[in-house]
């Protein structure tokens, strides 16, 4: 267990160094991250709504942080290009993201094209209905996600790298809410990008 809690550690602190320098960015994942708990808590009550929750705002405002407002060039504090971290990243990097975020923005046109989508959902009449199984197409394809790079992870790492960054992505809104409830205010007094004098543990 000493094992996978360091590896937790590691990966949590690379994923902050490496990823989060704006405070725009920050501050979005602080929305993120408090609409993701929100979508836990909906979890039990309705997992169609809870779906809709986490990709339109928890997904929709934590992905636009990076791909918008995260310096892309070459990393001075960490003496990285982002070639290097792209490369590294345990989870989804850029390019996968873009794969996942395609097939998130496809399954609504599936949908219209086929509302049963295959036999798998009940057709439902009206807006509503379509929004119900849109959320829960929405929840596979997160589902699907997590489960595919985590044992993606158990054959070109190892199970335990797997099992380490499906707790990091699981837990990761419990974990930003700590790490970045100041950064609105940092946001506020001008500050665009956290200062880090070197590089060095959260």
């Amino acid at each position: 267990m000493n094992e996978f809690f360091k590896q937790l550690a590691i990966q949590r602190w690379d994923d902050h160094r490496y990823y989060h320098h704006s405070r725009i960015n920050q501050s979005l994942h602080l929305v993120s991250a408090i609409s993701f708990v929100v979508a836990y808590a909906m979890l039990f009550k309705d997992p169609a709504v809870a779906a809709l929750i986490a990709w339109l705002v928890s997904m929709t405002t934590r992905q636009s942080g990076h791909f918008f407002f995260e310096p892309l060039g070459y990393d001075e504090v960490n003496q990285a290009s982002q070639e290097h971290k792209e490369a590294i990243k345990v989870g989804y990097n850029l390019r996968r993201k873009i794969v996942l975020l395609a097939i998130w923005a496809a399954a609504p046109l599936v949908l219209i094209v086929d509302p049963s989508l295959i036999g798998l959902v009940e057709p439902r009449p009206g807006l509503e209905g379509f929004a119900h199984n849109t959320g829960l197409v929405w929840l596979w394809i997160g589902v699907g996600g997590l489960l595919f790079r985590t044992i993606h992870l158990f054959f070109i790492k190892d199970v335990v790298s797997g099992l380490v960054w499906m707790t990091k992505i699981l837990t990761d809104p419990f974990h930003d809410i700590y790490l970045y409830h100041k950064a609105p205010l940092a946001l506020l007094r001008g500050e665009l990008i956290e200062p880090r004098k070197g590089v060095h543990p959260v």
